[in-house]
Order: C-alpha cells, then sequence, then structure tokens
C-alpha cells in the first residue's frame, strides 16, 4: 500500500512538471521585466506576472511593476524597447 502511493505521488509530481514547463510563458525582451527596462534596469523575470499588449506578452517582476508600467503603457514601451535595443543589439 505504502509503495503505491509513492509511486503514484512520484507520478503526479512528474506530470505536473510537465503540465508547469507546458504553461511557461515567453515573453518579449527575453522574459525581462518591461517596466525594468522602461527605467533603464534589466531585471529577469520568470513571467508569471504578464500582459497582453498588442497581440504580444510582456513580463514584469511583480504586480507592482506591472501596474506602474499600465499608467503609461505606450511611453512606457517606447522607453523600454529603446533601452534594450541599445543594450542588447541585434
Amino acid at each position: 500500500m505504502v509503495r503505491a502511493y509513492i509511486k503514484s505521488a512520484v507520478a503526479g509530481a512528474f506530470l505536473l512538471g510537465f503540465a508547469t514547463a507546458a504553461m511557461a510563458v515567453t515573453g518579449e525582451f527575453g522574459n525581462m521585466c518591461t517596466q525594468g527596462l522602461a527605467t533603464g534596469q534589466d531585471i529577469q523575470t520568470d513571467c508569471s506576472v504578464n500582459a497582453q499588449l498588442e497581440g504580444k506578452t510582456y513580463c514584469f517582476g511583480s504586480k507592482e511593476a506591472m501596474g506602474e508600467f499600465m499608467k503609461n503603457p505606450k511611453d512606457n514601451l517606447a522607453k523600454a524597447q529603446t533601452y534594450y535595443s541599445k543594450k542588447h543589439p541585434g
């Protein structure tokens, strides 16, 4: 009985790992925080906090960073793009 439980727990964890990987989000700017880029900072994220703008996914380091970005998304996105292209050419 204990072995059956352990096998099923291991199998469940294995499947959960695949489900989590399958649900991982990939955003613009190599998953860096878009608000961070807008303020001249490279902040890597796991993109668990993200937003869709014009069909693209943008990642944020926190809900607060996303909220700050959304106060003026057009200007903040332009700043992020300018900074990112200078810092990460090609």
